[in-house]
């Protein structure tokens, strides 16, 4: 495969998959606000939006984003502004009047709108991820310290990588998504709090898009 120190590679991934952010932000409170299935699917769209900078990094279309500033401040202000329509959303989430904010999972399931509400779940979290440039640059300088020098196929070997980073991300995330879940429906508080919790991680999402718009491009 052309890699150095896989098992640190893999270690130093689960990590850095461990440490809070906008993608653990949105799995938990989609977890917390609409059960573990909503989590979970917001995971996967997280998941999926990892595979375009995998991809795009391996034949190098990040490395021209890291070396051109207009491609960079684009995908930079159009994750950004994704970012702040996100936390607009959730800052204007309103309570169902006289129901408890905990939704019943069952009935849920049963209505028909339920798949769209899951597929926009989905695309929201691919969304967050793919217009997000820090992620591409991330990819360009965690995985190449872990390639071999003098590896004949260095964006298989790069693509190899960056496939099971994502991989064993996955499996942070959807851990993320069923701990929200059954904190959810033990923790009566945080079922009544979930109105100022979508309020809160709705701010957070806003301070994620001011501050990734205020990020300046690495040197080349």
């Amino acid at each position: 495969m052309g890699v150095d120190n896989l098992l640190l590679f893999v270690l130093a991934g689960l990590l850095l998959n461990l440490t809070p952010g906008p993608d653990v932000l949105y799995i938990v409170s989609n977890a917390l606000r609409s059960g573990a299935r909503a989590g979970m699917v917001a995971a996967l769209g997280i998941t999926a939006g990892c595979f375009v900078h995998i991809f795009a990094a391996a034949v190098g279309v990040s490395a021209l984003m890291a070396a051109s500033s207009t491609a960079f401040n684009l995908l930079k202000w159009l994750g950004a502004a994704y970012l702040v329509y996100v936390g607009l959303r959730l800052l204007l989430v309103r309570q169902p009047e006289g129901a408890p904010y905990a939704i019943d999972l069952v009935a849920a399931n049963a209505r028909p709108e339920r798949a769209k509400a899951l597929r926009d779940i989905f695309f929201r979290g691919f969304w967050t991820n793919a217009l997000n440039p820090k992620v591409a640059l991330f990819f360009l300088a965690f995985v190449p310290q872990f390639i071999a020098p003098g590896v004949v196929n260095k964006p298989l070997a790069f693509l190899l990588l960056g496939l099971l980073f994502n991989f064993n991300g996955l499996w942070v995330n959807l851990g993320w998504a069923l701990a929200a879940a059954w904190l959810a429906r033990r923790v009566g508080a945080v079922q009544r709090g979930m109105h100022w919790l979508d309020r809160a991680a709705g701010l957070m999402f806003m301070g994620f898009g001011l501050k990734l718009a205020l990020t300046e491009q690495p040197p080349a």
